[in-house]
């Protein structure tokens, strides 16, 4: 069933790519305009998946760590002084590795993270 799906998609996708195009000058079809097509459909495609992916490796990261220190704080009193001190206090196993091209940032008076860019 599998390879079935796969030459049905593939044919369906040769069925489209043979539309009728126009040779005229000055005219445009919606790919043309929109800078993606066909050819360039499974590239946008994966660079659309690897900065959504990174994205939600952001928030999730920001999310769990903003999470430990507000334990923390309702434990300790206070915010910690690095993430570190989270780290040893068993909040959390380890600090998150962040997206390459991006560093955690944590601001120890307000007790906020972020993931910002290098």
């Amino acid at each position: 069933m599998n390879a079935r799906f796969c030459l049905s998609l593939a044919a369906s996708l040769l069925l489209i790519g043979c539309g009728d195009k126009s040779d005229k000058p000055g005219s445009s079809t919606s790919a043309d305009s929109s800078g993606g097509g066909l050819l360039t459909a499974p590239v946008d495609y994966l660079g659309a998946a690897a900065k959504a992916q990174q994205s939600a490796v952001k928030t999730v990261d920001t999310v769990s760590l903003n999470q430990a220190i507000q334990l923390f704080g309702a434990d300790h009193g206070r915010n910690p002084k690095d993430l570190s001190e989270l780290v040893e206090q068993k909040y959390i196993p380890q600090i998150p590795t962040p997206p390459y091209g991006t560093k955690i940032v944590y601001d120890a008076d307000s007790g906020k993270v972020q993931v910002v860019k290098q």
